[in-house]
């Protein structure tokens, strides 16, 4: 809705040659109670006083000299592209084809000389209450568009907040299962940069490597359920001991299942298959081959490799070339054998990790 005062303030532009019509059309909107109106009978003057007034609606004669209404509304719609020129033509001409001519260079209305006063005020405040509505309804778009901008760019924030909130929780899962076993933290981290490392050799687009990178420090998740006296013993395990351990696989994927996030889905097939070998005798379910999942297969390798390379209380460090003369033999048993020549393709990259995560490093 238009308030009166709203529509008496509009700013009002008459271009006209005429000095009498022009000062006609001044009286006349004063008497009705127009307080900002600026006027010129030279129409090269119309488009600078358009950019400095900013009028709300402009009464345009079309016959004039220098510059003709139809030459001035092509210059002043180089200043409205994101509305339209409030145009009401003055004319004397009457005919068909100068009304269309004037419609599609942009007039909205048209007023007949001479003038009938009552009618050129009803034609004003018609086209103003229209312009008006226009400007609010725009000015009330900008500003929803402002707000939706404003709210996303918090909703954005936020689940950014909470993206690193759940990373550093799942990170620190990750530790807390390798601390519980005498590992260190910083094999987790060194065998998922590997796993994102050889993910990428594999062919895994950029989101699936970077959910392998943050999954896969849960793998051993499950050892949280093994009992202490197994899971510390210093000496070799016996039979008995050894079935009970090898439950952490399916432990870990019972305490991740039924999440709907994509990490976590992940966490759990990399938790329930990082035991499982290529040639059948894993653990817990004996899959074989590609049954096993990509991740898991990724995750078994870069697990062991990180193992055998690292020295713990109970046993020194292997070579990376005995390491590498293992994995070779265990192609095919325990490993994929197309993603093993893979790993050794990245094993620069590979040692690079493992030195920037090195006991003395972090």
């Amino acid at each position: 809705m238009i308030l009166e005062e709203e529509l008496l303030s509009s700013n009002i532009m008459v271009v006209d040659d005429e000095p009498a019509n022009v000062q006609l059309l001044l009286r006349a909107l004063e008497n009705e109670g127009f307080s900002s109106v600026k006027s010129t009978t030279d129409p090269r003057e119309a488009v600078e006083m358009y950019q400095e007034f900013s009028p709300d609606l402009v009464l345009l004669d079309l016959r004039m000299p220098f510059l003709d209404g139809f030459q001035v509304m092509e210059k002043l719609k180089e200043f409205e592209e994101e509305s339209y020129i409030p145009v009401l033509v003055l004319t004397a001409q009457s005919d068909d084809e100068t009304q269309m001519k004037a419609l599609n260079a942009g007039a909205k209305d048209f007023l007949g000389k001479p003038f009938n006063l009552t009618e050129v005020v009803c034609r004003i405040r018609n086209m103003l209450e229209v312009r008006l509505l226009h400007n609010k309804i725009k000015d009330h778009n900008k500003t929803l568009e402002l707000e939706v901008k404003k709210r996303t760019a918090e909703l954005i924030a936020a689940n950014e907040k909470l993206k690193r909130s759940n990373e550093e929780v799942i990170k620190r899962l990750g530790r807390a299962a390798e601390y519980r076993d005498n590992e260190t933290g910083n094999h987790v981290l060194r065998m998922s940069h590997f796993s994102m490392k050889l993910g990428e050799a594999a062919g895994m687009n950029e989101d699936d490597c970077r959910t392998l990178l943050l999954a896969s420090p849960m793998h051993d998740l499950g050892k949280i359920g093994i009992p202490d006296n197994i899971l510390l013993k210093p000496a070799r395990l016996n039979e008995d001991e050894w079935e009970i351990m090898k439950t952490h696989a399916a432990i870990g994927g019972e305490i991740l299942s039924g999440g709907t996030e994509e990490l976590i889905t992940m966490a759990e097939v990399i938790a329930l298959t990082h035991q499982e070998k290529w040639d059948g005798s894993g653990y817990p379910n004996g899959l074989k081959e590609k049954d096993i999942p990509l991740v898991g297969r990724i995750t078994a390798i870069c697990d062991v490799f990180d193992a055998l390379t690292s020295e713990r209380p109970y046993k020194k460090a292997w070579s990376i070339e005995e390491t590498v003369d293992f994995m070779k033999s265990e192609s095919g048993k325990h490993f994929d054998p197309e993603l093993i020549p893979l790993f050794f393709e990245i094993l620069p990259e590979v040692l690079k990790i493992k030195d920037q995560f090195s006991e003395k490093a972090v």
